[in-house]
Order: structure tokens, then C-alpha cells, then sequence
């Protein structure tokens, strides 16, 4: 396997943009090489694991800002940055690149803060990596969003298809991937694939800038100092899914044949909670966590507008699609990970 990361990060030092290469045997036909551009800077901890298992000399990361030691030293390193046509371009010629996952985005509540850059990433990035794959017939992977719906689409359960008229510049640029995907498919063959990711939790990386990320981040806090602060409202419902079932879905449908799939955007759905639900479930491995809620009216109005649950219903039936964690296995993977040993040890 040969995988190439490539991340775009502000130079304000911010917010991270990544861009990863994989490359692996194949069942249908030998080798693969993948190209992954992620702003999801929580899957970086994952393409290490990757590297792992695969050796470090196939596994590629990039970055325009100098790495920190442990990326560096752990393999090969190069420099990219999204927004550059010609560089992307010469990623996918020099490497050979045939599969190209492409995560770059500003999320949901730092795109309303800068909504300049957030349409550069997410669109001009976008268009970048769609007239790349076309050109060099690339398998084409855009995740897209619960942030992708609006509110007046269906929200308990949001089907597939449906009225989806995001109001956030984040929401606004999925629907455009997942049109412009659908529409270079048609088009042009371009074989293009995308999932609907819901809320995704993970240990491996501080909280980016989400509208779920406190579902992360009170873990951090109640390990740290046994306080959480919620800036949703107690009752808001979220569909929510653990980081591994977001990469084991991710490569499922990439792995099956183009004629097995019905449509070129699915939902993928796992768990749908609320903050109070969550907070009873850390409860019963931290008691003594005190909780506060100090709404944020951007993040709640953006939350009031997304879908409550996933029906994905259409994933399950054409590739098979099956999560493997739910709440509670949830928050004891997590803690296993973060270790909630030491903060109870402290209380007592």
C-alpha cells in the first residue's frame, strides 16, 4: 500500500486541510494508489496507524508547514497545498495515482467565520481535484454532511433525495460536490463516489471547529478537569458515528463495482443522540462530571437546521453498509483511549 497525505492548512496555523495518498492490493486488480485531501485533521492519527500496517515508505504525507517531529521522522514528507492546480496534478502523475480521496473543507461553524476561504477550500478545491480525476480517470471520494440539508428538508429520518437548501457556506459547497460529482459522472464517467457523514467522533484529535464537536470535546473536559460546557441546547438530536465506522464505510464503498451502486451520494448513518444522552452515557464512567449549558445561537440555529437522523437505508442495501459501534460502545472506546483512570483516581 501506498499512501500519500496531503494537507492544506491555513498559514494562520488554525485550521488544517489534508490531502492523503493510499495505494493497496486490490481483490479485482493489483495495485492501487489512493490520493486523500482531508480537512478532517482527526484522520491524520488514523493514516499513521495505516502506515503501520503498510510500512512507513509507502505512506506519503504533505503539508505547506514544516511537520512536527513525529510525521516527519516516521516516513516520506513532501510539501502541496490544495489550492495549487499544478502541484495537485503532478501528485497524481509522479505517484500514479488511481483512487483520490478528497476531504479539504473549512467545517461548518469556521466557514461562517471566514466565508472567503471557505468557498476557495471548498469549491476552488473542489473543482481542482474534479478536473484532475477526470482527466486522469481517477476513482473520486468527497465525503459530504448532515451539514448538507437545510431547514426545510425532512429531518426524522432525512432520506437520500430530498429538499436539502443549506444556509451555511459549509452545507452550501457539499451540495455543490455532490452535484458537480454527480454531474461529472454523467458527463464525462467520472466514476465518483460519496458519503453523507453524520456528526464523527474520534480520540485521536482536539475538537476542529464542528457543530458536533462537543460530542469530543467532552471527553477532553471531563478527563481534564470534570466540567463540560455545551453550547448546544440538552435535547438537540444529531446523527453521530465513531471515527472507525467512518473510515470502514469510506473504503466499503469504495471497494464495490460502479454498477452495484444505485445513486452516487448516500447517507450513512449509526447513532443519533442528544447532548443530555451523551453527558448520562460519560456519567457512568466519570459520576462526578458537572455540566453546564451556554448555548451558542450560530451553532444551535446550524444545528435546528440539520437532519435529527439518517436514513440510510439505501447504503445497507447496495454495499452492504453495517456500523459496528453504538452510544455505549462509543464512550468506552473512547475513554479506553483517553484513559478515564486517572481523572477518577484524582476525584477520589
Amino acid at each position: 500500500m501506498r499512501y500519500i497525505d496531503l494537507r492544506w492548512i491555513d498559514r494562520s496555523g488554525a485550521n488544517s486541510y489534508s490531502l492523503q495518498d493510499f495505494d493497496w492490493p486490490s481483490k479485482e486488480a493489483g495495485l492501487y494508489k489512493f490520493h486523500t485531501h482531508t480537512s478532517l485533521s482527526l484522520l491524520l492519527n488514523h493514516q499513521q496507524k495505516e502506515r503501520k500496517r503498510f510500512g512507513k515508505n509507502n505512506v506519503i504525507l504533505s503539508d505547506i508547514r514544516k511537520p512536527p517531529d513525529h510525521v516527519f521522522y516516521n516516513g516520506p514528507f513532501i510539501y502541496s497545498d490544495i489550492l495549487d492546480y499544478k502541484n495537485l496534478r503532478e501528485i497524481v502523475v509522479n505517484n500514479r495515482i488511481t483512487w483520490l480521496f478528497h476531504y479539504s473543507a473549512l467545517l461548518s461553524a469556521v466557514g461562517e467565520a471566514n466565508v472567503p476561504l471557505a468557498r476557495a477550500v471548498n469549491i476552488t478545491g473542489l473543482h481542482n481535484v474534479l478536473d484532475i480525476a477526470a482527466e486522469h480517470s481517477l476513482r473520486l471520494f468527497v465525503p459530504s454532511t448532515i451539514g448538507a440539508f437545510g431547514p426545510t428538508s425532512p429531518r426524522n429520518p432525512t432520506p437520500d433525495l430530498c429538499i436539502q437548501r443549506p444556509r451555511t457556506i459549509y452545507g452550501v459547497s457539499k451540495v455543490h460536490a455532490e452535484l458537480m460529482g454527480e454531474y461529472y459522472h454523467y458527463r464525462y464517467g467520472l466514476d465518483f463516489r460519496c458519503l453523507r457523514y453524520p456528526g464523527i467522533i474520534s480520540a485521536d484529535s482536539q475538537p476542529g471547529g464542528g457543530t458536533t464537536d462537543y460530542a469530543v470535546q467532552i471527553f477532553h473536559d471531563a478527563i481534564k478537569n470534570g466540567k463540560f460546557q455545551c453550547n448546544l441546547k440538552s435535547d438537540t438530536h444529531l446523527p453521530m458515528m465513531y471515527i472507525d465506522d467512518c473510515l470502514k464505510a469510506t473504503l466499503d464503498v469504495m471497494e464495490v463495482p460502479s454498477a452495484s451502486l444505485s445513486m452516487r451520494t448516500y447517507n450513512i448513518s449509526a447513532m443519533s443522540f442528544s447532548p443530555e444522552e451523551l453527558v448520562q452515557e460519560v456519567k457512568k464512567h466519570i459520576p462526578e462530571l458537572q455540566v453546564t449549558y451556554n448555548v451558542d445561537a450560530v451553532r444551535q440555529a446550524i444545528a435546528d437546521s440539520w437532519p435529527m437522523n439518517f436514513d440510510d437505508s439505501n447504503a445497507r442495501r447496495d454495499w452492504g453498509w453495517k456500523h459496528d459501534f453504538d452510544l455505549s460502545e462509543l464512550v468506552t472506546t473512547m475513554f479506553n483511549i483517553l484513559g478515564s483512570d486517572s481523572r477518577v483516581a484524582h476525584i477520589n
